[in-house]
């Protein structure tokens, strides 16, 4: 289909934009990255300007190209992947934002979450979406919007605005107007798509007085959307491939089948297991969402998120001043043998999956006299590891519970996977060999390997797993005895969080 080789990848993320060009080999030719404004209008709201974040996404891939000495006649096509949930809702004939974007961190449509859990709605919506009621996920912002902007109901029932997340946004934009389109991973993430059926869900539209005219068409994430108007870039280029950062992520590790999972370290933890062509609920904590779709077959993913991660060096730089930059962890903590009976659960803001505790707080255990900094940094660490742990415990067994097998080893991307120290503990936590792939910008990766696929770079996603590549394989020394009585003490200090 195609004798051009190079993709390029919009990487449009929560506090910047990235643009990445990748060769026909999956390997990074050239970068280039802009930060954008985070607007706090009040405590709890978080929003971004909508034109800011495609100015800036434009910017980077201009300069991604010239750094790369290429041009646009050289790009097979384009590939969109991006902060998930984040709303914007725009005019049709005018193409403007009606309000700024309303960022998945924000907390307003909470009050009508609380009203949907209140009146008994909660379980058919995760029957027919996977996630719990949560202002996390679009729908509640959506409300929100057509309840605060002057007209914007009217305008909604005329079918004058139009809804989308980041992708749908940046490809309204590339375009020139012409496309409003999504993919099933980020249509998933409204609150509004039936998983199950890969389509809007009408019965919620109508209980959340969303119209349906607001709404972008679905296609599987490898998918020919659009063309990028000439001007912008140099030539008109393929829009080919579209997902949410973790699903995208989840397809740049070629985890494309069932029981294949990877981690994600980064300020928080997001790890995803593939789960294949079979729709299934968690007994253990998780949500239920659709991975990114190579063609018109479901897929989908279990997923269970770590609120505090990474940011639990920050703490140690900015909060306790235990080291003055993040790099220094490591060196730190493995200046003493073990955490010397120390355990930290960083409930800085309550507990993700598998607990969801949002009351308990922040807690640093076992403290004796010979205690030092050293051994805090070291539990620290150790904390990222025993809380991803939990979760790839839950996923196992649901896993297991379907009918699959456990998950046999665990892929790893994001800053801190670059922590050898905190690798190995995770490996010898898990029992399961920890894999780094040699290119960690798996994110963009994954949304280049959707648009590739879908022009031809790339066959099929076998040729794409062959492409992957470890840098490194971080096999358990720990024995299981040993492991368990560590992930029982992890569970005992949680458990006096919560009591706290």
């Amino acid at each position: 289909m195609t004798t051009k080789t190079h993709v390029l990848a919009l990487d449009q993320g929560t506090s910047s934009s990235r643009s990445i060009v990748f060769d026909g080999q999956g390997r990074i030719v050239a970068m280039a990255q802009r930060e954008f404004r985070q607007i706090y209008p009040q405590p709890g709201w978080v929003e971004h300007d909508p034109e800011e974040i495609w100015q800036s996404q434009l910017d980077t891939a201009r300069e991604a190209l010239a750094k790369a000495g290429l041009t646009a006649a050289d790009i097979a096509a384009i590939g969109i992947t991006n902060q998930r949930e984040t709303t914007v809702v725009w005019n049709r004939r005018t193409g403007q934002a009606i309000h700024n974007a309303i960022v998945w961190q924000d907390r307003r449509g909470e009050p009508l979450c609380a009203q949907l859990r209140e009146h008994g709605h909660a379980e058919a919506i995760r029957a027919s979406t996977g996630l719990v009621v949560d202002a996390y996920f679009s729908a509640s912002k959506i409300r929100w919007i057509l309840d605060h902007v002057p007209t914007a109901h009217i305008d909604a029932a005329h079918g004058d605005l139009a809804f989308g997340t980041i992708d749908s946004w940046l490809l309204w934009k590339l375009t020139g107007g012409h496309v409003h389109a999504t993919d099933v991973s980020n249509a998933a993430r409204t609150m509004l798509f039936d998983v199950r059926h890969n389509t809007w869900d009408h019965e919620l539209l109508k209980l959340l007085h969303v119209p349906d005219s607001l709404l972008p068409q679905v296609h599987p994430s490898s998918h020919v959307f659009g063309e990028s108007l000439p001007g912008l870039l140099g030539a008109a280029i393929p829009i080919a491939g579209m997902a949410g950062d973790q699903q995208s992520a989840l397809f740049g590790q070629a985890c494309f089948s069932a029981g294949l999972a990877k981690n994600t370290y980064g300020t928080g933890c997001f790890m995803l297991m593939h789960t294949g062509p079979k729709f299934q609920l968690s007994a253990n904590g998780l949500i239920t969402t659709s991975a990114a779709q190579p063609n018109t077959t479901a897929q989908y993913a279990l997923e269970g998120s770590v609120f505090i991660g990474g940011a639990v060096v920050q703490w140690l730089r900015d909060g306790l001043k235990a080291i003055q930059g993040s790099g220094e962890v490591q060196a730190l903590a493995e200046s003493v043998p073990d955490a010397g009976g120390v355990m930290f659960v960083p409930a800085f803001t309550g507990l993700g999956a598998p607990y969801w505790d949002a009351n308990c707080r922040g807690a640093i255990v076992g403290l004796t006299r010979g205690s030092t900094v050293a051994h805090i940094a070291r539990a620290a660490l150790e904390s990222i590891a025993f809380q991803s742990a939990a979760l790839l415990q839950a996923m196992s067994k649901d896993a297991v519970a379907a009918g699959g097998a456990a998950v046999s080893e665990l892929r790893v991307d994001g800053g801190a996977c670059v922590n050898d120290l905190l690798m190995q503990f995770q490996a010898d936590l898990l029992g399961i060999p920890v894999v780094r792939p040699q290119v960690i910008e798996t994110t963009a990766l994954g949304a280049a390997y959707l648009a590739g696929l879908a022009t031809g770079v790339w066959r099929n996603t076998d040729e794409l797993a062959a492409l992957w590549q470890a840098e490194r394989r971080f096999h358990p020394t720990l024995s299981r005895e040993r492991a368990a009585e560590r992930m029982a003490q992890w569970e005992q200090a949680v458990r006096q969080t919560t009591a706290a």
